[in-house]
């Protein structure tokens, strides 16, 4: 797992630093191989930006969320990205399903 982090228009805290390594850190579990991110952190003004990129074998993902906090920016784009890897996965196993409701005709109009 690797994580890479960085900080525009804004000084670098451990805090900070650390929270959305951890928080990234986490969606590993939801990844079937080892995780490769990019977090960029950035603010204007009152605005705090994070926009997260994470790669784990041929499977990429994206999301960006911006709030008037840094910490609620990086849970925001967080869970988008934990609701897109679980999507991904589970229209995988809807494909391969073999349910017997994709084989019903369906029924006929009554007289």
């Amino acid at each position: 797992m690797n994580i890479a982090i960085t900080f525009r228009q804004m000084d670098a805290t451990e805090a900070v630093k650390g929270y959305a390594t951890e928080k990234v850190a986490k969606l590993q579990k939801f990844l079937r191989q080892p995780l490769q991110g990019h977090v960029t952190l950035s603010s204007q003004k009152t605005l705090h930006m994070a926009e997260v990129d994470v790669h784990a074998g041929g499977e990429h993902y994206h999301a960006h969320e911006e709030s008037e906090d840094m910490y609620a920016s990086i849970d925001k784009v967080v869970d988008k990205l934990e609701r897109q890897i679980r999507g991904t996965h589970s229209s995988h196993k809807k494909k391969g399903s073999d349910r017997a409701s994709d084989h019903l005709l369906p029924n006929e109009p009554e007289e």
